[in-house]
């Protein structure tokens, strides 16, 4: 969004009659088993004609509850308490008759998986067309070719045929982009976003996100962004509230929230991201705990069990939402001034210029159940000793592996791997028809100590790569070897020796770990697979959860008992039960909210220095990417198209790909973000069945489009790029590179 169009919205929104959305006081509470379940409790806010309204908060913290009590969307049996008033017009507690001539003409909804909100037995076109004759009169001629008008306003390219296909055929981002379109038929008043971009690569979600100013700037309609990523909220919004457990906790001026946050869950929530601005070298700074059970919740304040500021009195009294001027008198917040920032924290004074590293403590520590400073030390103090022995261990390991021989400096090396899967027709006989082109040629090497990071969109090959280095999958051609040894061709029974060495942690740390099994006996197979004891095993399993910051005692639980953070730590002491050298990170920590991201990404750094490890660290996520990796390389549609240190690469990109990459990640900093030069990438990724020829990144290269001349794209079109070495071991796959300061 341009900075100019924010200032017309800032102007336009300055009318206190305007108001098109009024939420007041607004509780949801569902019946369940064991007691009543208050997922939302008094929301307040108002929203004015064309404003753009931010929510945020942890996962569980009633951001999308509130959007679905608004729409009506929630089942008959939650309990809504409150009001919501669409133009002067209530809408809680209307029918479904009633509520239906209000959806989609007055407000509307974009969810947040495209895939479950559109119908898959009918066309794009028909199920946009829908839309409109829902609540206009008009002919069906007219409602496709508003469709086909809808379909150009979001940038989806060849409008006309996209309207005969169904939403399988189209990829994720153009499914959102149809949801868009849908929503915006009716030019509502107010659009709802619920988490618009979550599961979309920041090149897609750019896209997304410029469809989405579009339907603003056609509709003149308010918008109310829910989602967690901060990066996203600072570019795209100019108020913002923060919800932790069900209530809104702050609330003011994107800037102010931002730059002065007053409550310390919001200033934890800042400390706690990766930054492409960032220092590297400083540690993030998690909050420490987990959210509270929402049915049992704390007496007093909700977020008091985990802020380091708690005292007696936010144990016993829950904190209003009031003024940050220390005025008590909500009746500017009431009237709506956009400029009012408020906050519910009984010393939100003593946090005036405070940073995140002045209230939370930067500890790889999981400290769920830990209740004091005290316990908090007793708790790094027990880990400190646990990872004392374990590195003692490992080099006992190590060096009776090695005496005699010098250890080679690369462990992993990669030359030429190439993996194609078949393409089979349908029918008995299931002849190949064709194949799927997921890694053509990469080869890397991964170091002692180091962090190699493989970096892309999704279906780039980065988790096939992954796959091939572990033996995992069989190569079509190449060589992968460990510490000089090849690995293809080797059988599982030849693997499983080198297995100790070569460990793997998945993406998702629920559907990794056995629901079945305690936690101590998912840790304790891989030592039983390889012949220790019980005993023997039984002693390490109480080490490792240790190492990893987990309570020993908590061993005899289930998966489903801990929390998405903890089950990752899980999955991490696992990996680590047979003294690996190299793990392999497969998106860890993508699933995770980022306080809790910031406790795992603290816990691998701890790790890696004290016990030597090597990581192979899969993401599409730069800024994380940024913070632990030390070298990176960057894939495209199963190619390689440039690798260099983290510092190179990110100070000075050199590959138009990459460039997009890194210019298309949010930065939580609301004028950065809306002041920096963006690359855009149109289109979506080729089909890896059927890859360009020549250059596979040129059908969507900003600089093939805009600025090469006939000559220079013919040779982009019929000639591969090779990775070539541009000095200091910087290395980009492109005819026509050249370096751009983005950061």
């Amino acid at each position: 969004m341009t900075t100019e169009y924010m200032n017309e919205e800032h102007t336009a929104g300055a009318d206190p009659e305007d108001v098109v959305l009024e939420v007041d006081h607004l509780s949801v509470t569902f019946p369940s088993d064991d007691g009543p379940l208050p997922a939302v409790r008094e929301v307040s806010y108002r929203l004015r004609r064309g404003e753009a309204l931010g929510i945020v908060g942890e996962s569980g913290s009633g951001k999308s509850v509130t959007s679905m009590a608004i729409m009506g969307l929630l089942p008959k049996n939650a309990q809504v308490r409150g009001s919501a008033r669409l133009m002067g017009q209530e809408i809680i507690g209307l029918s479904d008759k009633e509520i239906s001539k209000v959806r989609g003409q007055k407000i509307a909804m974009i969810f947040q998986d495209p895939l479950t909100s559109l119908n898959p037995v009918y066309t794009i076109g028909y199920q946009i067309a829908e839309a409109v004759l829902a609540h206009k009169k008009v002919s069906k001629k007219a409602a496709m070719d508003r469709a086909l008008e809808l379909l150009e306003i979001v940038g989806i390219p060849s409008p006309q045929q996209r309207l005969k296909q169904y939403p399988h055929e189209l990829s994720g981002g153009m499914r959102q982009r149809v949801v868009i379109a849908i929503a915006m038929a009716n030019e509502p008043d107010v659009i709802i976003a619920d988490e618009p971009t979550t599961a979309l690569d920041v090149t897609v979600q750019a896209q997304v996100l410029d469809a989405l100013q579009r339907a603003r700037r056609e509709t003149g309609a308010a918008l109310v962004l829910i989602t967690h990523d901060l990066g996203v909220v600072a570019g795209q919004v100019e108020r913002v509230g923060v919800m932790y457990a069900g209530r809104i906790v702050e609330m003011g001026p994107v800037e102010e929230v931002f730059y002065r946050p007053r409550m310390p869950y919001a200033l934890g929530l800042l400390g706690s991201l990766p930054r492409l601005d960032g220092d590297r070298s400083e540690r993030l700074t998690p909050i420490l705990g987990s959210p509270p059970s929402l049915r049992d919740l704390p007496v007093g304040c909700g977020f008091a069990p985990r802020c380091p500021l708690a005292r007696e009195r936010c144990h016993e009294e829950e904190p209003r939402l009031v003024l940050t001027n220390g005025d008590t008198d909500r009746a500017a917040a009431q009237e709506g001034d956009t400029t009012v920032h408020t906050a519910a924290c009984h010393f939100s004074d003593e946090l005036v210029g405070a940073e995140a590293t002045d209230l939370f403590r930067p500890t790889a520590v999981d400290t769920e159940g830990v209740g004091s400073v005290e316990e908090l030390e007793t708790a790094e103090s027990s880990v400190a000793e646990a990872r004392e022995e374990y590195r003692e261990e490992s080099k006992a390991v190590s060096e009776s592996a090695t005496e005699g021989s010098t250890e080679p400096e690369v462990l992993l090396r990669a030359t030429d791997l190439v993996k194609h899967f078949p393409i089979r027709s349908k029918g008995l006989l299931r002849r190949k028809v064709g194949e799927v082109q997921a890694v053509s040629g990469i080869s890397l090497d991964l170091r002692e100590k180091e962090t190699l990071a493989l970096v892309g969109e999704s279906g780039c090959g980065k988790s096939t790569t992954a796959r091939l280095l572990l033996n995992l999958i069989k190569l079509t051609s190449g060589e992968v070897s460990y510490m000089g040894r090849p690995l293809q061709g080797l059988s599982d029974r030849q693997m499983r020796p080198l297995r100790k060495d070569l460990q793997l942690v998945f993406q998702d740390p629920f559907a990794s770990l056995d629901p079945r099994m305690t936690v101590s006996d998912i840790i304790a197979e891989p030592m039983r697979i390889h012949g220790r004891g019980n005993g023997d095993a039984k002693d390490r399993v109480k080490e490792l959860l240790d190492l990893v910051g987990l309570n020993p005692e908590h061993g005899s639980r289930y998966p489903h008992e801990f929390s998405g953070g903890q089950r990752q730590r899980i999955g991490v002491a696992r990996a680590l039960s047979l003294n690996p050298k190299v793990l392999v990170l497969d998106e860890p920590v993508s699933a995770l909210d980022v306080s809790i991201q910031a406790g795992v990404i603290n816990l691998l750094e701890d790790l890696q220095e004290e016990l030597g490890l090597s990581y192979l660290f899969v993401s599409h996520d730069l800024s994380v990417v940024k913070h632990i990796a030390d070298r990176v390389a960057v894939m495209y549609l199963g190619k390689m198209v440039e690798t260099a240190t983290t510092e190179q690469l990110f100070s000075a990109p050199a590959h138009p790909y990459t460039q997009a990459l890194i210019s298309a990640i949010p930065l939580p900093d609301p004028v950065k973000e809306r002041t920096r030069e963006r690359i855009i990438v149109t289109g979506d990724i080729p089909s890896p069945a059927n890859p360009p020829s020549g250059c596979r990144f040129r059908t969507r290269c900003p600089k093939f489009a805009n600025v090469l001349s006939d000559a220079q794209r013919t040779k982009c079109v019929e000639e591969p790029p090779e990775l070539m070495d541009r000095g200091t071991g910087h290395r980009d796959a492109c005819h026509y590179s050249e370096v751009v300061e983005l950061i």
